[in-house]
């Protein structure tokens, strides 16, 4: 294992948006890195357009058989030869200090897991200017009604956090349920409250759907951080509040004055 970055991008019919979001990485003024695109069966030209890029560090890894995000993730974490494992959605994108002002916050506060602010973006990549805000640290019993912790800020030291933690399990919202299963065994998140990604919301996806984000979330309480239905519940309104204040926040940020 090197002290390299290893970046994790599961790809599923991206060619709209993959070949922006690899552009923000190779643009990172932290070059020592590599950027791990599991595809994952895809059917458009995604591969095509990964293996059109001639640098050593973009690798393209082909899942055999379409088994979803969590799937790809663990298969680029088993492939990553690099200390540090950082996170990238293919229709996300990073700004060019990204890396280097996450590695630098992770190694002063002697960090194993960090994430940073966010933006939201139109499907053109444009930033709105509603950012998500993070506290410098979150707690896990705030994080269990707080889903602050965007997958595309993440990085993780392996050295400090086990690969057995870091692998994420077959449930919907598998991120969001990584992170929980990373607090609960002890570890700190620390946030960057520094705006370093935009989250690209793409009209129709299964994030802008709302019905089913109460509903994973609700799963998620009950099998994953397997809260009783009294604190479940408890969990579940706080955080659908907070959901919809920064939905509300959000909006306002976007009308014009």
């Amino acid at each position: 294992m090197t002290d390299k970055i290893s970046i994790i991008v599961p790809v599923y019919n991206a060619e709209k948006f993959i070949k922006a979001t690899i552009d923000s990485v190779l643009a990172q003024d932290f070059t020592d890195f590599e950027l791990l695109l599991v595809d994952d069966c895809s059917s458009d030209s995604s591969c095509e357009l990964i293996e059109s890029y001639d640098d050593p560090r973009v690798k393209l890894i082909r899942q055999e058989e379409n088994k979803g995000a969590y799937a790809a993730r663990n298969r680029g974490l088993t492939e990553a030869d690099g200390r540090y494992i950082a996170f990238l959605d293919a229709d996300d994108l990073w700004e060019k200090d990204k890396l280097s002002k996450e590695l630098k916050f992770m190694q002063d506060n002697n960090a194993g897991f960090v994430f940073t602010s966010y933006e939201f973006a139109d499907a053109e990549g444009v930033g709105n200017g509603a950012v998500v805000k993070v506290p410098k640290i979150l707690p896990y019993k705030k994080a269990l009604h707080n889903t602050i912790i965007f997958t595309s800020t993440v990085m993780i030291d392996r050295c400090i956090i086990p690969d057995e933690l870091i692998k994420m399990p077959h449930i919907k919202s598998e991120d969001t349920a990584t992170w929980w299963n990373i607090m609960a065994a002890g570890y700190t998140a620390y946030g960057l409250n520094e705006n370093l990604v935009k989250y690209r919301r793409v009209s129709g996806t299964l994030s802008a759907n709302k019905v089913e984000a109460l509903r994973r979330i609700w799963v998620l309480l009950r099998k994953v951080a397997k809260r009783n239905i009294f604190s479940a519940s408890w969990h579940f309104v706080l955080w659908a509040w907070l959901a919809t204040y920064r939905r509300v926040n959000k909006s306002n940020k976007r009308r014009p004055s």
